[in-house]
């Protein structure tokens, strides 16, 4: 079953769904249906009235596609051999160009790029808006396998490319759009997973199925490997090369959070690897596998705690079954390990400590780890890049919210050096950064950042941004992540705005715990603790109700439907972006099913009892005084889909409160496929906030 049929299945089904539960809204879940596209072909006509044809919409655009735009940006590289890979968008390459360069002259002030892949040309061949999406490249570099998708969705086609001809052979490995991934074991073998028809797909969405795939047969020929249960999450390859040899595993992923982890053995056969179903593979190097915990673990007589990075010696395991573990590092309980990259020499770790980032570097000798913390600049974020599995070198970065990204390469003996910085994009004197801390509900403590004027005095327009969810962390960035407000330097700073940043539980700032606090039947804890960030910022003095305006997208997206539902008084606008909102259906569209592990199963009833306590779209009431709302969705997002923005967005109209809407062709679950898109989503959500908030102009 390709994908187009699945589209063709879930509208033949929604009209008995529809039926069944008679919610006058559901309708609108027919994702590529006419009535359904042209509602939101009408509601983007009246927010594009309301919010594009201000002139500080026009401004903004502008401002922040100058930036995204810029050619001083940092082209950031992944390593691999002798080489560093990059993918780049600018005003002259709108869909990107896949390049490379040599180690040496990457350091270079000018690189001498070798285009591997344009897209804006495969485009315009192809007559197709085809989007980047990565590639994995065979161990002598004559093939690449490209994932490229039809609007920016997760769902892919995979090709065979030649890099050397710039161009995909008749006769390459080649897989039809879902949501697949493929990896070369060598030159001419490919693990990988993609819908095989019926059966083969999980309730989440992914593939269970994993097949072994020779050069010249037909796809009909591919061996399978594996093929996980019918209720698992998904199942999918990945393979780690080094000078240690090849290891090639399947990731049996029972929900979000649990998987089981089976090398794959020359022959084809599979031997299940001795970890908890509570780690995540982060790496091999020499031999040595690296995994973080997100649970205690007791083996062999002693407890591991939570957060931990440990190391299995892997190809010693498939050899005599033995795997001793070691510890490489337990953060604290105000600490956690955000990234760990593995490289031939040593494994490096992002590792932070309330909320402000380090970088170690840990090495096996004798039998023993060492670990060394890097000479790096403090109080920001630090962030891996990449580390080369076939030489001593590495890259990291560092910024904050005043500091522009400075690139830092390490050669394994100096320490690491500055190669490459990027240009302020505002005056950090214009504003101030501060930590400070909220008491949420039960009097946990829960951090957050205000960056904001100088020289303010009194309450200003302040936007309030959190995500808290999945064990993700919101570290300080220099605004040049568009799933994160980006580049408010003119569009917000300048005219006096402020914008805060919320730690709240269920996201990964203090190790796994910190996420575990909010997970099911705890999720509430989440919403009061931004709730709780909303409060100290009017009770310190910072903004008021009618200045403050909250931002979330996705996880984010439901955070702030939830606390505008439960604390109205508290705001005066929000930005809901591609958002989970009714939480009693979420497992029936995209990839719901495989969030039961963060949010619950509404299919059980006491669970549904407990989601419907907070769930947005249960929540909301034609008496209820709510702020003015702008959701921000797109069509082509197969994760989250545009479901639950429209249903909301519609139903709030309903009943009278003020709301819009605004629905992008294309982007997937992200904030555009072009910087021109991701403009405008940044530019609505600018504008219609200093709107609503009082931001001068």
């Amino acid at each position: 079953m390709r994908i187009r049929n699945l589209v063709a299945i879930a509208v033949f089904f929604v009209p008995c769904f529809a039926a069944a539960d008679n919610d006058p809204y559901l309708w609108l879940s027919d994702i590529h249906g006419a009535r359904a596209l042209a509602w939101a072909k009408q509601q983007n006509a009246v927010s594009g009235a309301a919010i594009k044809s201000d002139p500080v919409y026009g401004r903004d655009r502008a401002a922040l596609l100058e930036v995204l735009n810029a050619n001083d940006r940092i082209p950031e590289g992944r390593l691999e051999r002798q080489w560093v890979f990059n993918f780049w968008q600018d005003a002259g390459h709108v869909r990107g160009i896949w390049r490379r360069t040599s180690i040496a002259d990457y350091a270079s002030a000018d690189p001498h790029w070798q285009v591997l892949l344009d897209v804006d040309k495969l485009d315009r061949d192809t007559h197709k808006n085809w989007v980047w999406k990565g590639a994995d490249c065979t161990p002598s570099f004559g093939r690449c396998l490209v994932s490229l998708s039809p609007g920016g969705g997760d769902a892919v086609t995979i090709r065979e490319f030649d890099p050397k001809a710039g161009a995909f052979p008749a006769n390459g490995f080649s897989l039809s759009v879902a949501k697949a991934t493929a990896v070369y074991v060598d030159d001419d073998t490919i693990l990988f997973a993609t819908d095989f028809g019926l059966g083969s797909i999980t309730p989440s969405s992914y593939p269970r199925i994993v097949k072994l795939w020779h050069r010249g047969e037909p796809l009909s020929a591919a061996r399978t490997v594996y093929e996980a249960a019918r209720t698992d999450m998904a199942a999918g390859p990945h393979v780690y090369r080094g000078p240690y040899g090849t290891v090639a595993l399947i990731t049996r992923r029972l929900s979000f959070f649990k998987a089981d982890y089976l090398l794959v053995r020359p022959d084809g056969t599979i031997l299940q690897l001795p970890l908890p179903q509570d780690a995540d593979v982060q790496g091999v190097t020499g031999g040595q596998l690296l995994a973080t915990l997100k649970a205690d673990w007791t083996v062999g007589g002693r407890k591991i705690a939570m957060g931990s990075l440990i190391a299995l010696p892997v190809l010693d395991f498939a050899r005599t079954g033995k795997a001793p573990v070691a510890v490489l590092a337990t953060p604290g309980p105000h600490s956690m390990i955000d990234q760990v990259a593995a490289g031939r020499d040593a494994v490096f770790a992002a590792i932070y400590d309330d909320v402000k980032g380090s970088v170690h570097a840990f090495r096996f000798s004798g039998g023993r780890w060492s670990d060394a913390r890097l000479a790096l600049p403090k109080d920001g974020s630090t962030q891996l890049v990449s580390a080369n599995d076939w030489g001593p070198e590495a890259y990291f970065t560092y910024q904050s919210f005043i500091t522009p990204p400075t690139l830092y390469a390490y050669d394994g003996r100096a320490a690491p050096r500055p190669i490459k910085a990027e240009q302020a994009r505002f005056d950090p004197d214009l504003v101030t950064v501060a930590q400070y801390w909220a008491a949420s509900k039960d009097g946990t403590k829960v951090p957050y950042f205000l960056i904001s004027p100088k020289n303010a005095k009194g309450p200003v327009p302040t936007i309030l941004y959190g995500y808290g969810g999945f064990l993700l962390s919101l570290t300080p960035w220099y605004w040049n992540d568009g799933h994160r407000p980006i580049a408010p330097g003119a569009v917000w700073f300048a005219k006096g705005g402020a914008i805060a940043v919320a730690n709240i539980r269920g996201g990964g700032e203090f190790g796994p715990a910190w996420h575990a606090a909010a997970l099911k039947y705890h999720r509430q804890r989440a919403f009061d603790d931004f709730e709780a960030v909303a409060a100290d910022i009017e009770h310190r003095g910072f903004s008021t109700p009618q200045k403050l305006g909250i931002v979330g997208a996705s996880n984010g997206g439901l955070l702030v439907s939830t606390v505008m539902t439960q604390r109205p008084d508290l705001l005066g606008a929000v930005v809901c972006q591609r958002p989970l909102i009714d939480m009693l259906r979420y497992t029936r569209f995209g990839a719901g099913a495989s969030w039961v592990g963060e949010y619950g199963d509404p299919a059980d009833p006491r669970m549904a009892a407990y989601i419907r306590s907070y769930s947005p779209y249960q929540n909301v009431k034609p008496d209820g005084a709510y702020p003015p709302v702008l959701f921000i969705t797109e069509t082509s997002d197969d994760r989250v889909t545009p479901v639950f923005a429209r249903m909301m967005a519609a139903k709030m109209e309903a009943q009278g409160h003020k709301v819009l809407f605004n629905e992008a062709e294309e982007g997937g679950h992200g904030p555009g496929s072009t910087h021109a898109e991701e403009a405008d989503y940044w530019a609505m959500s600018y504008t219609f906030l200093a709107q609503k908030l009082g931001l001068g102009r």
